[in-house]
């Protein structure tokens, strides 16, 4: 009997809610631990990335460091499934925002400010509280397998309050231009830690090469809106903020701004120069809380297969295609094949 994914979904939207938390999370502990112990292609995937970010681990204190991810990246889901049943007030006291008053300060003059985010913490959790306490938030989902899936995570988006475009659905990216460019745009947080296009660009992170997505820069640039490398992270609550929040798990949202392309760097290098900036600002996150980065897929160069990179690459234009070489071969090169079963968090 096959398992009908969207229905169970759909289910725990509507139900998750009225579990108690400490059962909730209990619950998502033990299948963050099971799915750990069984230690899959995505959870060796994980530990991959992680060694890339803490290279000074050894091979029992990755391990720990991995089954801290994995109950991370499960804290999201029972999260996002009971999120509906949360107050206003238990989310204002379960975000704490740092560096904050930059972002303020130009959204309060009804521009748009676009934020480029890496696969952390609870970006649901932060997009229902910045579209009441900053501005309005429009993002980009990636269509999920099966539809019900990705209708169900829609449903919920919407529900808290965020404009989604889906990617595949016509010109996104002139969609969002124009989102940027009207008055009272708001926020526009773009996932981008990994490229899942052919247009993506290389950057070095941690010292070693990985590909990540083109679209906050180039939309900074094309729209003259500030960027912002945004970090969401987990902390622990204690005292009043605990009691108020009615959970043990907060979040901490660092927006740190991204220096402008300097008037001396050519046009046909500003898209690269302005991702290398904020991958470098997000990657001091990534250092500090690595258990938070659900990255569960492949992101280093060195991890992809290399003749899907090689098409991915020349789709992009930075390799000449062989000679003699058909360019059907080269449709979904962009990582359609990286995907994990348990990938359905891939949207933002």
């Amino acid at each position: 009997m096959s398992l009908d994914v969207g229905a169970l979904y759909a289910f725990a939207w509507r139900h998750a809610h009225r579990v108690p938390g400490a059962v909730l999370r209990g619950a998502a502990n033990l299948a963050a631990d099971v799915t750990w112990w069984r230690h899959g292609e995505g959870v060796r995937r994980l530990e991959r990335n992680l060694a890339r970010v803490r290279p000074e681990l050894d091979d029992a204190q990755l391990r720990r460091l991995s089954r801290a991810a994995m109950r991370s990246y499960l804290r999201y889901f029972a999260e996002a499934f009971s999120l509906s049943g949360s107050s206003r007030e238990q989310i204002d006291a379960r975000v704490r925002a740092v560096g904050l008053d930059a972002l303020v300060a130009h959204v309060g003059q009804g521009r748009a400010a676009v934020l480029a985010l890496g696969h952390l913490g609870n970006w649901d959790l932060a997009g229902a509280w910045a579209t009441r306490n900053i501005a309005h938030v429009t993002t980009v989902a990636e269509r999920l397998e099966p539809p019900q899936v990705f209708e169900e995570f829609l449903r919920f988006r919407e529900g808290i309050g965020l404009t989604i475009l889906a990617l595949g659905d016509g010109d996104v990216f002139r969609e969002l231009l124009r989102v940027a460019r009207a008055p009272q745009a708001g926020i526009i947080p773009l996932l981008a830690d990994r490229d899942l296009t052919h247009s993506g660009v290389e950057v070095d992170l941690f010292g070693h090469r990985a590909r990540v997505a083109a679209g906050p820069a180039a939309l900074a640039l094309a729209s003259g809106a500030p960027l912002f490398a945004t970090a969401i992270t987990y902390e622990r609550l204690h005292g009043e903020r605990r009691r108020r929040a009615g959970t043990p798990w907060g979040l901490r949202i660092d927006f740190l701004p991204v220096e402008p392309v300097g008037a001396d760097v050519p046009r046909a290098d500003q898209v690269r120069v302005l991702t290398q900036a904020w991958v470098d600002r997000l990657a001091e996150c990534l250092h500090r809380r690595p258990q938070d980065w659900h990255m569960l897929q492949r992101v280093f160069v060195e991890d992809l297969d290399p003749e899907r990179y090689a098409a991915t690459r020349r789709r992009a234009g930075e390799l000449d295609e062989p000679a003699g070489t058909a360019r059907a071969h080269d449709d979904g090169a962009a990582g359609a094949g990286d995907r994990e079963p348990v990938e359905q968090r891939e949207a933002p």
